[in-house]
This record gives structure tokens, C-alpha cells and sequence, in this order.
């Protein structure tokens, strides 16, 4: 089986995921929740189906600016409001109980706007440590590669098909942020940050194939050859090791509360991704950046 023949169909196909993501990044941006962006959120539960515009309307009466309102199925209503003060929230239950009577206030949370930029930054050092730790270590890890083959180079295509991870996982929840108006939270983050762990742990399980076949495989074997033979080696291990995670996290999406959907759905879009990115982009990249760099050489 020859994989790794269509190495540039696999790097088109991954460019041709990420431009509609990109493009959403960079036009709507994030939906921020208030971990980022500073507020109120106010989880109601309402014993009917609420009237949005008559619950808006309690809290424009006491001063209190809505955002965002949305209910789910099971007529549990989320209020997102700018940031409000101990005695304006208290305002507001008091108004919800005597004007909405079926209204139950099963939580409310303030994040004040300078936590919410900090929370910001924060998630972007994260993912800078990690993208640069992730690549020194592997650089090391594989420092005894046969010459002429170069370990920075197998880091280096280890860390870009995590950072192609990160961005299908971004540019999707950007899409469903704008269209469907899906948040993005702390909880996400974390998402990210296990996905980029993930990616680069099944792209060192293939590298770590490749080095071992680069000392045992016969001399007169092309590069590309020992990687496509060291891919077929690790493929059914990579595709088991997914799919269990893959089929755990499905019933986790199908069956969990609402409150950890979207760290779910983060974690299952960015293993599909991380699964692929490490078979068909991780390895073609090594192989494109090594040929290309022999050939100079010759």
C-alpha cells in the first residue's frame, strides 16, 4: 500500500479544510464567552417555553443590558448580560420571581472584564509554550537520527501538523460560533491543549517507526520508501488507538449534560483532525522538507 504516493492530495485536501476556517477566524472572529470577554450569566429553568422578549424586558428594567439569550430543549435559559453588581443581580431574581412565577435561578457568575483579558492571554502563552517545549523536545528525542535526515526537521513537521490541529478545531468553532452562536470558554482551551497533546503524540509513534526503519531497512531504500513503509507498520495501531477515543467521546457528546458539549465536541473535531494530520500531513512534510533539502545538497 503506497500512502504516502499522494502526499500533495493529502496537503491540498488539509489546506482546502482550513481556508473556510481561516477565513471565518479572521472575518467573525471567536464567540467569546464571558471568560474572555468579562460579565454575567444568569441559568434559568423555566417549567414552560419562555418568551424571550418578556424576560429581556425584566432585566432592561432594571438597568441591566442583554447580550445574548438562548434556551435548549429542556427549557433551561441562558442570560448573558454586561457585568452587574451584587445588589443589581438581586434586583433582577426578585423581579424574575414575582413577573416569571415558573422561573427557577439555578446559577449565577460574574467574570469582571480585566480576569476575562487575562484569561485571554494566558490561552496564548499556553499555546505558545507548548508549540515551542513540543518542538525542542522532539528535536532532542530524535537528535540520534541517521545523517543525513534531521531531527529539527522531524520536529518542525511534527509542530506544524499540530498547529493545523489547532486551527481546524478554531476554525470550525469560529463558524459555529457565528452561525449557530456557540461560545467558546475556558474549558476550551483545555480542549485545544489536549488535542495538541494528542496530534503529536500519534505523530511521534510514526517517527519514532521511521528513525527505528532508517538503521534497519536496506541501504538502496529511497526516504520515501522507508517512511511509507514505516506508515503502513503504525497505521492499524494509529486508527485503534482513535477510534476508541473517537467512539468514547461520541456517546460522552450524545449522552453528557450540556455543560461539557462543546469541550466535547472540541476534543472529537480536533482527534478526527489529529488522527489524519499525523498519518497523511506530519509525514508528507518530512518527506517533501528531506527530499527537497537532498536535493540541494546533491
Amino acid at each position: 500500500m503506497n500512502i504516502i504516493k499522494y502526499k500533495w492530495a493529502y496537503l491540498i485536501f488539509s489546506l482546502l479544510v482550513l481556508v473556510p476556517g481561516i477565513i471565518s477566524l479572521i472575518t467573525y472572529g471567536l464567540n467569546l464567552s464571558i471568560d474572555f470577554t468579562g460579565g454575567s450569566v444568569f441559568l434559568y429553568q423555566f417549567t414552560s417555553l419562555v418568551n424571550k422578549d418578556d424576560l429581556k424586558k425584566v432585566f432592561e428594567e432594571n438597568s441591566v443590558s442583554v447580550e445574548n439569550i438562548s434556551v435548549d430543549i429542556s427549557n433551561k435559559t441562558i442570560v448573558r448580560t454586561k457585568s452587574v453588581d451584587a445588589d443589581t443581580s438581586e434586583k433582577v431574581k426578585n423581579a424574575i420571581s414575582q413577573q416569571l412565577p415558573d422561573a427557577k435561578l439555578l446559577s449565577f457568575e460574574t467574570v469582571g472584564p480585566v480576569v476575562g483579558r487575562e484569561t485571554t492571554k494566558n490561552a496564548f502563552v499556553a499555546l505558545t509554550w507548548a508549540s515551542i517545549g513540543i518542538l525542542l523536545y522532539i528535536a532532542y528525542a530524535f537528535r540520534n537520527v541517521p545523517k543525513p535526515y534531521s531531527s529539527f526537521r522531524f520536529g518542525a513537521s511534527a509542530v506544524i501538523a499540530m498547529l493545523h490541529d489547532a486551527l481546524v478545531v478554531l476554525g470550525i468553532f469560529s463558524i459555529l460560533g457565528h452561525f449557530h452562536k456557540i461560545e467558546v470558554d475556558s474549558l476550551f482551551i483545555t480542549a485545544v491543549l489536549t488535542v495538541i497533546g494528542f496530534s503529536v503524540h500519534d505523530t511521534i509513534v510514526v517517527f519514532d517507526r521511521i528513525r527505528e526503519n532508517l538503521r534497519k531497512l536496506p541501504g538502496n531504500w529511497g526516504f520515501e520508501e522507508i517512511v511509507n513503509y514505516s506508515l503502513v507498520e503504525t497505521l492499524n495501531r494509529s486508527l485503534a488507538t482513535s477510534l476508541t477515543v473517537i467512539f468514547t467521546l461520541s456517546a460522552l457528546f450524545v449522552l453528557g449534560g450540556e455543560s461539557i458539549k462543546t469541550f466535547v465536541l472540541a476534543l472529537l473535531i480536533g482527534i478526527v483532525s489529529g488522527t489524519y494530520s499525523s498519518i497523511f500531513n506530519a509525514t508528507p512534510i518530512l518527506v517533501i522538507w528531506e527530499e527537497r533539502v537532498m536535493r540541494k545538497r546533491k
